[in-house]
């Protein structure tokens, strides 16, 4: 069956495990453990002691464990959800996690060792999750052509905001609430604020394009209307990774401006092509990528590289910013120069999909690994598969109550007591 759990301070933990394998069945969520095993396949499972953690192994006929097992070797917990991603994961309050799937959101309450599915069939309009956070208003639910879903938690009830309420795309891939209150949502069609928060006042809704941006001046405006990740700045200003470089609103003047590879982000293609694992051009596929690629001067580019995308996006205790790239590595901005680490440098792949920044240091999830470094950008330790990881690419990230890591990958999550 398509379900892998493991064991972590030896505690068999199956609660998240059977919603994520409810996940990929056709029928309505359920919580009986046995009757969503048999869902997802006929044959049960059983955990099996590994030397990191415990596998599930096929079993036909046996009964699926739910009682704990103690194995003080046990350092993780794996959790599989198929040909899906993993693309946000917060960690809530009172020992409660949601997790952001390609099929759906979960809750997962660790104390209690249950769960809640939503999809569809419980409100939303899109199975794709892109991002999960917690507002004023409610759990906060990005998806992929379904607009903005705010949870109720007390009637468990969504509410949608879509292009009709102010929303500029259907396909939200970030939410931010800074300090002042404003929200601001990350879309394919320009940058959302809803000043003070005011989901339901119409005239609260501002939509940023490039078009409403731009002041004929270098380096000014929005440098594109897809926006991937947003992230408040240590002067309550607002930073934004876009597929055409990176952005900054700054609430003092309201002005904009923007970075792109020009001005030293990314590394230079000739620099990586020769190390690039991914050397299927997407322009191949994909009018979008091979305008793209006219558009910001990539037409030597037949790999997958653009400098100028900026796919995560988060900033430190220096008020510096940290943006992965696809293909060009990670780069750094401290208000007056771009520094750009690589492979060279230590990465474990030039292609970042995450970076989050903790009292440890920055993380960054890549197309191999996952990486904790220093202030000054070199790598402290590299964990793959080895070290727990479901997948060696890496979406999400996040810690729980416990300080336990929670990794999101392609077609499952790792929770990993500790990372050192």
């Amino acid at each position: 069956m398509d379900l892998k759990a493991g064991l972590t301070l030896g505690v068999v933990v199956v609660g998240l495990a059977v919603a994520l394998v409810v996940i990929q069945t056709a029928d309505q969520p359920v919580k009986d453990a046995d009757s969503a095993q048999v869902q997802a396949d006929p044959a049960a499972t059983r955990p099996v002691a590994s030397a990191k953690g415990v596998d599930t192994a096929v079993d036909t006929g046996a009964a699926p464990a739910a009682a704990a097992i103690t194995d003080p070797k046990s350092k993780f917990i794996h959790y599989r959800i198929g040909q899906r991603n993993v693309k946000s994961i917060y960690a809530d309050a009172d020992n409660v996690v949601w997790v952001g799937t390609s099929g759906g959101v979960v809750r997962y309450d660790l104390s209690t060792d249950d769960y809640t599915h939503y999809d569809l069939r419980s409100g939303l309009l899109a199975n794709g999750v892109f991002h999960v956070s917690r507002t004023r208003q409610g759990i906060a639910v990005g998806t992929y052509g379904g607009g903005l879903a705010i949870l109720n938690e007390q009637t468990d009830e969504w509410k949608i905001y879509n292009v009709p309420e102010g929303l500029g795309d259907a396909f939200v891939y970030d939410l931010i609430e800074v300090a002042n209150g404003d929200i601001w949502i990350a879309t394919w069609t320009g940058v959302n604020r809803v000043i003070g928060g005011q989901l339901d006042d119409p005239d609260a809704w501002e939509v940023y394009t490039v078009a409403n941006t731009a002041t004929g001046v270098a380096n000014q405006g929005l440098p594109n209307d897809w926006i991937y990740g947003l992230h408040e700045g240590r002067n309550n200003d607002v930073w934004m990774a876009t597929e055409g470089g990176l952005a900054h609103f700054n609430y003092a003047d309201a002005s904009w401006q923007h970075w792109t590879h020009k001005d030293g982000l990314g590394i230079e293609y000739a620099q990586v092509k020769d190390s690039n694992p991914f050397q299927r051009d997407p322009a191949d596929y994909s009018s979008h990528h091979a305008r793209q690629k006219i558009e910001q001067g990539l037409t030597g580019v037949n790999s997958a590289y653009n400098p100028n995308y900026v796919v995560a996006i988060t900033v430190d205790d220096l008020g510096r910013v940290w943006v992965g790239t696809w293909g060009a590595g990670l780069s750094r901005y401290d208000g007056k120069e771009w520094v750009t680490f690589t492979t060279a440098e230590g990465l474990p792949a030039n292609h970042v999909f995450m970076a989050e920044y903790d009292q440890q240091g920055l993380w960054i999830g890549t197309s191999h690994g996952m990486s904790l470094l220093d202030a000054d950008g070199r790598v402290v330790r590299t964990f793959t598969t080895e070290d727990g990881l479901y997948a060696n690419s890496v979406f999400s990230m996040a810690r729980d109550q416990s300080g336990a890591f929670w990794v999101g990958s392609f077609g499952g999550i790792a929770r990993i007591a500790e990372l050192h």
